[in-house]
């Protein structure tokens, strides 16, 4: 069994990644780097989906090349990360929040384009993603477990909201979402999320509070606070990702949801 790992803003290596290599992934959608080792005492393949350098802003990352090149290169699940802004005044910053729900209408990729793996007509395999949650049960606990044998604060449960960036919200934006139930949001994991349940990829999200987003405390959060805190968001994301690792069991793993497939 391969695990899987995809990482955002501050985390763009995974610590004592033992043999690691990193090779190129070709994808109808482009190169993807992708790095293989042992992390954690697994089998684990991992894509830092800004690149090098944070090359790629959120409005600029290749989900379906991501996704396309994880599943080429056997994954048999996947593990995201990401930091984001809390929409709960009540979540103490530096708090992780393993979701249980998505809030990504536009359904749409950074260029427009609709999200989907099947952009050309008569594509095999084209259909309808069926779900009644978005994320693999069987993951969600293995990431609970993960954080909390870590010593790591989490919150089990809540919706994500995926927003487009790379500007940040407006209060009106956000108290928009607050009524649709969101409690944090970021701009990368709506896109993963959709094309992992395309590919049959099981699939969680693990967020680390950075910041209150716009209009929700009194005050906004110092941006230094939020630099400071993506920072220290490596190591709590690494610690969290080794201790989850192995609470991923393959005889548990199965894709989210059913499909409706045309052929």
């Amino acid at each position: 069994m391969k695990i899987g790992i995809l990482t955002g803003s501050g985390t763009y290596s995974l610590p004592s990644f033992e043999g690691a290599e990193a090779g190129e992934v070709a994808t109808r959608f482009g190169m993807v780097t992708v790095t293989s080792g042992r992390f954690g005492g697994a089998d684990v393949i991992h894509v830092a989906r800004h690149g090098e350098g944070h090359r790629w802003i959120s409005s600029l990352v290749d989900h379906r090349a991501n996704v396309s090149a994880l599943r080429a290169a056997g994954a048999d699940a996947v593990l995201a990360v990401t930091v984001c802004g809390s929409l709960d005044p009540a979540l103490e910053l530096g708090t992780l929040h393993v979701f249980d729900d998505l809030h990504f209408l536009d359904n749409r990729l950074g260029d427009g384009s609709l999200c989907t793996l099947y952009d050309e007509p008569g594509m095999k395999g084209r259909g309808h993603w069926i779900f009644e949650r978005p994320f693999s049960a069987a993951l969600r606990t293995a990431l609970l477990a993960g954080a909390r044998e870590a010593g790591r604060p989490v919150r089990d449960g809540g919706c994500y909201g995926h927003v487009n960036g790379p500007r940040f919200n407006t209060r009106s934006e956000i108290r928009m979402l607050q009524q649709a139930g969101v409690t944090a949001v970021s701009q990368t994991a709506g896109p993963e999320t959709v094309l992992a349940g395309e590919a049959e990829l099981p699939y969680a999200l693990v967020g680390y509070a950075t910041d209150y987003a716009n209009g929700v405390s009194p005050e906004s959060t110092p941006v230094d606070t939020l630099i400071e805190l993506i920072g220290a968001s490596n190591e709590t994301f690494a610690t969290t990702l080794a201790a989850a690792v192995c609470h991923v069991h393959a005889e548990e793993l199965a894709p989210v949801g059913t499909h409706f497939r045309f052929e």
